[in-house]
C-alpha cells in the first residue's frame, strides 16, 4: 500500500530525484544534508527529492517524517511491505513533479554533489538519459563487469554501465514496463526507443552505514531477466516472427519426414516406428507453437492499443496542466 499525497502543480519542479529506501534510517539525515547543499550550489535549477519509504522495520519513516519538516524540498511515499526499487521508482515518479527524473540510493555509495552533473546535459538539451560510470573499488565489481559485459553482447547501448545511478527525462518512465526490476535496463528500453543515453564518471563510496540489501542469490535472476528483456526488445511486438517461424518450420519438417516415411513403407515394405514418432512430435509442436504465435500477436496488439490510450492521456493531462498555467 502507498501512502498518497496531494501533488502540488507540475511546474514548481525542475528534478526530482527519487530514493528507494529500505531500513536506511543511520543514512537519510546526512543524504539529505548533503542534497541541501548540492541544490543550494546548483541556484538555476530547482530540485525536489522524493523519498520512498520500501516497508523499512527501522525507524525510516520516523526519520523521514523528521526530515521532511525540516526540508521543504522533501516529499515522501511509503510501501507498507518491501516491493523492490522498480516499484519504489514507480510510486516516486507518481509522487514526483520534475520533468527530469533522478534515480539515486540513499546509502550514500553515491554522494548527492553529483545529482547536478548527472542532470546538467539532459537541462542543455543535449541527452534524454544519463547514466554514470563508476569510480572506485567496490565489492561486487566481477560481478558487475561480467553483468555489463553481457548486457552489452545483447544490447547495442553506447555506455559501460547499466545498473548505476541515472537521470532521464519523465516520459523514460513512462513507457517503462512496470515489471520487478526492469529498472536495471532502463538505458537498454529507453536506447530502444529512441531516447539518446550518454554517461559521465561518477565517484563510489563505501557505505556510510547499513548493509547491501542485494546478495549473490540476485545473479541468477538478473541473468533471467537480461533474456527476458532482450527477448521483449526483439519479438514483444511480432511474437509471430518467433514462434510462427519456428512452428511452420517443426511442422514442414514432420510433414516432410512423413512423406519419406510413407514413400520408404511403400518401396520397403516396412516402416520404422522413431520415424513416425518424430513426425508426430514435430507436427504437434509446430502446431502449438504457431497457435502460440498467434495468441501473443493478439496480446501485442492490446498492448499497443492500452499504450496508445495511455499517450492519449498523458497528452491530455499535459494539455490541462497547460491550460491552467495559461489561465
Amino acid at each position: 500500500m502507498t501512502a498518497l499525497a496531494p501533488v502540488p502543480p507540475p511546474d514548481c519542479v525542475d528534478v526530482s530525484v527519487l530514493v528507494p529506501a529500505k531500513d536506511e534510517a543511520e543514512n537519510l539525515p546526512l543524504f539529505m544534508e548533503q542534497a541541501a547543499a548540492a541544490f543550494a550550489a546548483d541556484p538555476g535549477v530547482r530540485y525536489e527529492v522524493v523519498v520512498v519509504d520500501d516497508g523499512s522495520v527501522d525507524d525510516s519513516w520516523g526519520v523521514l517524517q523528521r526530515l521532511e519538516r525540516e526540508y521543504p524540498f522533501l516529499h515522501l511515499a511509503r510501501h507498507r511491505a518491501r516491493r523492490g526499487i522498480a516499484d519504489g521508482l514507480r510510486t516516486g515518479y507518481l509522487h514526483s513533479r520534475g520533468e527530469v527524473l533522478v534515480f539515486y540510493p540513499a546509502d550514500l555509495q553515491f554522494k548527492p554533489e553529483d545529482i547536478p552533473r548527472l542532470v546538467a546535459p539532459i537541462l542543455a538539451g543535449e541527452s534524454d538519459m544519463v547514466t554514470g560510470y563508476k569510480q572506485g573499488k567496490y565489492e561486487k565489481a566481477f560481478v558487475s563487469s561480467i553483468y555489463n559485459r553481457l548486457s552489452r553482447s545483447l544490447f547495442d547501448v553506447p555506455v559501460r554501465d547499466l545498473n548505476n545511478v541515472k537521470a532521464y527525462r519523465r516520459e523514460i518512465m513512462t513507457g517503462l514496463p512496470v515489471r520487478p526490476d526492469w529498472h536495471r535496463y532502463m538505458i537498454v528500453i529507453a536506447a530502444a526507443q529512441g531516447y539518446s543515453v550518454s554517461e559521465i564518471p561518477v565517484p563510489l563510496y563505501p557505505r556510510h552505514a547499513g548493509r547491501s540489501k542485494f546478495g549473490i542469490g540476485r545473479i541468477p535472476v538478473g541473468v533471467l531477466d537480461m533474456f527476458a528483456v532482450w527477448f521483449e526488445l526483439r519479438f514483444g511486438r511480432k511474437p509471430l516472427l518467433l514462434f510462427g517461424m519456428l512452428g511452420a518450420a517443426l511442422f514442414a519438417l514432420g510433414s516432410l519426414l512423413g512423406v519419406v516415411a510413407l514413400v520408404w513403407l511403400a518401396i520397403a515394405g516396412y516402416g520404422q516406428r522413431w520415424i513416425w514418432t518424430v513426425v508426430t512430435t514435430c507436427v504437434i509442436v509446430g502446431v502449438v507453437l504457431f497457435v502460440g504465435g498467434l495468441l501473443g500477436e493478439l496480446i501485442a496488439q492490446q498492448r499497443a492499443e492500452l499504450a496508445e490510450m495511455r499517450r492519449e492521456l498523458d497528452e491530455e493531462r499535459a494539455a490541462r496542466a497547460a491550460r491552467a498555467r495559461d489561465g
